[in-house]
């Protein structure tokens, strides 16, 4: 009973801090799940379902809002989901520890770019929809979806960040995508590869179901009612944190 609180209270604080900032839920829930005794691999699996939730959760909230595009929508599954295959197929395979120094750095760069950019994500300016522009936008979310395949904290983040800075997107707006199509979609996806080339813990899934699902309405709630400005500072909180958490191991 007090592993199963305790589990709870991890994914349910995890998520909500997710769910508010627009990723880095694997921050807090992947390491307690290595702590309390899961292989890298296993873990990394049963963070994935978990994670699912997160997006059901956010989802029940921002789809009230109105906030989702189906052009967009669209996208993000055409050019997401190969990439997260790809991504959960090959880190079984190759050790991860050089992969998540590398992210590190580019996490942190990532809040470091926004905390210089004042008016990054404030105002929803349309851009790249069309063309070339489009093209690139969508070869960026395979690349992003192959990180989010392959090492679980804080590839959301990228995917927040990719959303404003290539298709213009306010912070609010960036988050309900990310948080509906990366948590219920890509997570569920990898979570399926994971589950067919490694296991899952199925018995601690219930609980960090509830902790999902619960967390991820309540950030969402709380991101709605912030506005793109505190959401812009929880954003770039995280990335740092999850960039020093990366490079720390």
């Amino acid at each position: 009973m007090i592993e199963q609180l305790l589990l709870f209270a991890i994914s349910l604080i995890a998520n909500a801090f997710s769910s508010f900032s627009g990723g880095g839920a694997g921050l807090i829930q992947l390491p307690a799940l290595i702590f309390l005794g899961l292989p890298f691999a296993l873990a990394l699996a049963t963070h994935k379902v978990a994670s699912v939730a997160l997006g059901l959760g956010a989802s029940l909230r921002h789809w009230r809002d109105g906030r989702l595009e189906r052009p967009m929508v669209l996208l993000m599954l055409a050019w997401g989901l190969p990439g997260v295959v790809l991504g959960a197929l090959t880190i079984v395979h190759v050790p991860d520890r050089l992969a998540e120094i590398l992210l590190g750095l580019l996490t942190i760069a990532l809040g470091l770019y926004s905390m210089l950019k004042q008016s990054l994500g404030q105002h929803y300016v349309a851009g790249n929809r069309e063309g070339k522009g489009l093209l690139i936008g969508g070869v960026g979310l395979l690349l992003i979806g192959f990180l989010n395949g392959s090492l679980t904290s804080g590839t959301g983040l990228f995917v927040t960040l990719w959303l404003i800075r290539w298709f213009g997107m306010d912070y609010l707006s960036a988050v309900a995508h990310t948080l509906v199509m990366v948590g219920i979609f890509w997570n569920g996806t990898g979570a399926v590869t994971l589950g067919v080339v490694s296991a899952i813990h199925w018995a601690w899934i219930p609980v960090l179901l509830a902790g999902s699902l619960l967390g991820g309405y309540l950030g969402a709630q709380l991101a709605i009612s912030s506005g793109n400005r505190l959401i812009k500072r929880g954003f770039e909180a995280v990335t740092m944190l999850v960039g020093i958490k990366l490079l720390l191991g």
